[in-house]
């Protein structure tokens, strides 16, 4: 029965009502995080139905089919009245058939959305399905993932807690290990991750945030600066260990004092030919100095690489897989709260009883569906942190962890770190390593307790100082006797020889 103009007034005032609602929902205090995820999940839908009254009214404005300007016309005519009466007697009719119709007002679907923001229910509890191991948003459950990366080939076994604080520590992976199952391995961690924010944060707009990964990694792409496919990457293609640092090397001589052994094994990390002399062989090995791998002769590259026509045939699928790691990356980072959460409600279902654990559950189930222990506010004077049991720990244990002491770490971006305990264990974690490898700074033991940028650096230069003084120089250090029998150096043996003391 409704009319084109209707339509438009009735999608304008459901758009405006949407508006009221959203307001709403926004202002409206979430006491848990299952009230919170109900309200984002309800603005979302919210959201949705906005935007899909305005593509409608969109296309009752452009009136393609000519439909509404015909309805003004005729309303607009001369025969006006006549069209009054002519829909009047439809709606009479109309009301003729059915003379019990119920007509619900667009205001019930909004008013009944305000008494179940105010007294939410059994009903309206469970708006998005969790599974039982994410507890409605508060943990991830990577057990599916991890008992696929356990399975890949010529990856080190971890248990799941391990798994949990690496999984995302793509880059320390080695080229030659990422391969078709990897990268399905990939694809499932990826949807697990994106499938759980979208349930978790509904209004993140993914696409877009999706749009600007794929800017970021084109930009490093580009500069073959992506962590785990950069030039460090490129260089320890097959052979762990056999990486060869060439800053600290100012000419082809200096190589050579390496030996012939070792730099066969730095010219097969880059997949280069590896025959020749000694000579051959540095020279080769120091033109890839500060030189991409992409723009490297062709010839210097062994047959069983292809060169440069391998590089090509490959460098798509790379790029894609490089791509989703990106990804991973982000996800990651976006789900750290939830991340730690679970790390840590892990470590404490692994030191109770099968009862304990049991009576646990029970307990954070009764939690969760009670109105009155959510909208408990904690008496927390001191701004302690929360035990397993949701309460603030006791004070004389706060100061005993020194968790009243904060540190900082430059490194990693000036993050906060509470207690000792935690700041030691956060040089091992992804997010020091990370910046580390940011830096061009091998993260050792040299490093522990650095957070200064600055300081790395200074003694990342001073170790490396230390490593050339150590080098073996044969002018100084390789010895020659002389027809008398004395012992001189190589330099002092030519002095004299040119001499003709000899």
């Amino acid at each position: 029965m409704e009319t084109i103009l209707e339509q438009q007034r009735r999608l304008h005032e459901e758009k405006e009502r949407i508006v009221e609602a959203m307001v709403k929902e926004t202002l409206h205090k979430k006491s848990s995080n299952r009230e919170q995820i109900n309200s984002d999940q309800r603005t979302r839908k919210l959201l949705d139905k906005y935007m899909d009254d305005t593509s409608t009214l969109r296309d009752i404005y452009e009136d393609k089919d000519g439909l509404r300007k015909e309805e003004v016309q005729a309303l607009s005519g001369p025969n006006e009245f006549q069209e009054f009466y002519a829909r009047l007697k439809v709606i009479k009719d109309f009301h003729r058939k059915h003379p019990n119709e119920i007509a619900i007002p667009m205001s019930y679907d909004y008013e009944r959305m305000d008494e179940e923001r105010a007294n939410p229910g059994e009903d309206n509890q469970t708006l998005v399905e969790f599974t039982d191991e994410e507890g409605y948003g508060k943990y991830l459950d990577l057990h599916e993932c991890y008992d696929k990366y356990i399975n890949l080939k010529s990856i080190e076994k971890i248990d799941y807690l391990t798994y949990l604080a690496t999984f995302d520590q793509l880059f320390s992976i080695q080229k030659d290990r990422k391969n078709a199952e990897y990268r399905r391995y990939l694809e499932l961690l990826l949807d697990y991750l994106q499938g759980y924010t979208r349930r978790l944060k509904p209004l993140l707009d993914i696409s877009e945030e999706l749009e600007k990964i794929k800017l970021d990694f084109d930009g490093q792409w580009e500069g073959a600066t992506f962590p785990g496919w950069g030039k460090e990457a490129t260089s320890a293609l097959a052979h762990a260990g056999a990486h060869l640092d060439l800053s600290a090397f100012s000419s082809s001589e200096e190589l050579a004092s390496l030996g012939l052994d070792r730099l066969k094994s730095a010219l097969m990390a880059l997949g280069l030919k590896c025959g020749g002399t000694l000579e051959e062989r540095a020279l080769r090995l120091f033109s890839t100095k500060g030189v991409p791998m992409d723009q490297l002769d062709a010839s210097l590259f062994a047959k069983s690489k292809s060169g440069k026509a391998g590089k090509k045939d490959n460098s798509g699928k790379q790029k894609d897989m490089a791509f989703l790691e990106a990804q991973v990356y982000f996800f990651a980072e976006l789900l750290g709260e939830q991340r730690l959460a679970t790390r840590e409600n892990i470590q404490r279902k692994q030191a109770r009883t099968d009862a304990e654990r049991e009576d646990d559950e029970e307990e954070q189930y009764s939690d969760s569906d009670s109105d009155d222990d959510d909208n408990e506010v904690i008496y927390n004077p001191k701004n302690l942190p929360l035990g397993w049991d949701g309460k603030p720990i006791p004070y004389w244990l706060y100061k005993l962890h020194g968790l009243n002491i904060t540190y900082s770490c430059e490194i990693c971006g000036n993050q906060t770190y509470r207690g000792p305990k935690a700041f030691q264990r956060h040089f091992a974690e992804w997010r020091h390593a990370h910046g580390m490898r940011c830096l061009g700074i091998p993260n050792t033991a040299h490093f522990a307790n650095v957070t200064l940028i600055e300081d790395a650096l200074s003694l990342w230069e001073k170790l490396k100082e230390a490593k050339s003084s150590e080098r073996w120089r044969p002018d100084t250090e390789e010895e020659f006797e002389d027809s008398t029998g004395n012992v001189v150096n190589k330099k002092v043996f030519e002095d004299l020889k040119r001499q003709g003391l000899l």
